[in-house]
């Protein structure tokens, strides 16, 4: 939650400063080198050694980010600098923090009690995801934005408390030895799957040409003639759309051609992006933000059951840690490119040619890897334990693939 208020703070209060969304943008790009280091270094650390000692760690580590950001913004003059560098450090370290608390999970729990762990973890995480958009542009106006990053730099304390109580979580067999070595298995495995690597590129499509939030800000300010409220609500409403796609669900698991849906959904996606910069109406825009989200949630789930299938045990920590990188590195290409787009054509074009581009990105990566669309995979059902994790997996990639 505390992470979702500065999100949207950071966003607003570099809009606001600079009056550019190329800036806002640029502030997303700028996190995307320590994450992905973060995040492929990160993955082969938690399969090597104890992964409470990495979750106390980056608890502590993303806290004095957040904390940079409250200095900042009570001074009488803020900076734009600090956005970068406190937003560049904590994703770097949100990209060491993730594999850990992925592979962490059923170490916590026995097995028959992962789903309900996994569906109590996604309840939360989509709790967050809808509610603290909505909440971050109330508190950005009524107690300014310095108190919002003190907030979300004591829910670290929380989080770090936590993790402290956590029992040591060591990875099977002590641990693989990392290195380039170790690395280097990941990616290996990752080259020789071309299904799993279309379903990566076909998110990072999806992310880079049609994730606008860059210009949420913009939009909310200036197209739609509100404030903090309204960029907030903007924010929010690809949260709410996932929370209810993940209500119907269930019949992924029995769906056999899972690429063809993956690629059917991000064209929902890229589409519903397209007709946001198109319809000027706040109302129209939340519902296609919504329904865009919800495309979003079941291609996710159906990305975590190909990853399922094609990453054996030992790989899950290198594996998780890539995907990571993808999930979140996109939508920092994505504010870049947003950012971008907007500067050259204004807001509304920034949006409806994205779109546009992810549409058609979907169609050339179907026929440069025509593997996506002949998956025939999904014979084999998921059990609840796997749906319900495929899920909460894909509700993950929603707010752990945000800055901060």
């Amino acid at each position: 939650m505390g992470s979702q208020l500065t999100i949207v703070a950071v966003s607003y209060q570099a809009y606001r400063l600079s009056h550019s969304t190329l800036i806002v943008g640029l502030i997303g790009l700028g996190q995307l080198v320590p994450l992905m280091a973060g995040a492929i270094w990160g993955g082969s650390l938690a399969d090597a050694v104890d992964r409470r000692k990495i979750l106390i760690i980056t608890q502590l580590a993303m806290a004095a980010a957040s904390a940079g950001l409250v200095v900042n913004a009570a001074l009488p003059h803020p900076a734009i600098w600090p956005l970068f560098v406190c937003t560049a450090a904590a994703a770097g370290f949100q990209g060491v923090d993730w594999p850990a608390r992925r592979a962490a999970l059923p170490m916590l729990v026995p097995p028959e009690d992962v789903t309900n762990a996994i569906a109590l973890q996604t309840m939360i995480q989509q709790l967050a995801l809808v509610v603290g958009p909505a909440v971050a542009g109330l508190a950005i106006a009524e107690i300014g934005l310095s108190a919002v990053f003190g907030i979300d730099v004591a829910t670290f304390g929380v989080a770090l408390v936590v993790a402290v109580l956590l029992p040591t979580l060591v990875p099977e067999g002590g641990g693989t030895p990392m290195g380039l070595k170790s690395m280097a298995d990941g990616f290996r495995h990752l080259k020789g799957q071309r299904l799993l690597a279309s379903t990566y590129l076909i998110d990072l499509n999806a992310m880079i040409f049609g994730m606008p939030r860059a210009v949420f800000p913009a939009l909310g300010t200036e197209l739609f003639g509100g404030g903090a409220g309204v960029v907030g609500l903007l924010y929010a409403a690809p949260g709410a759309g996932a929370l209810l796609g993940s209500f119907v669900t269930g019949w992924c698991s029995r769906f056999r051609r899972q690429g063809r849906a993956i690629a059917a959904c991000v064209v929902v996606w890229g589409g519903s992006i397209a007709l946001v910069g198109i319809i000027p109406v706040l109302w129209i825009g939340l519902a296609l933000l919504a329904l865009a989200g919800a495309a979003d949630v079941i291609s996710a789930v159906f990305r975590q059951a190909v990853q399922q299938r094609t990453v054996p045990d030992h790989l899950q920590g290198r594996l998780s840690g890539t995907f990571f990188a993808v999930v979140a590195g996109g939508p920092r290409l994505g504010d870049a490119e947003t950012g971008l787009a907007a500067e050259l054509g204004g807001a509304q074009f920034a949006v409806w040619s994205g779109g546009l581009a992810c549409v058609v990105g979907v169609a050339v990566l179907l026929w440069r890897m025509p593997v996506l669309w002949h998956d025939n995979g999904g014979g084999q059902p998921l059990t609840a334990a796997e749906e319900t994790e495929a899920i909460g997996g894909a509700i993950s990639e929603l707010g752990e693939g945000e800055p901060l």
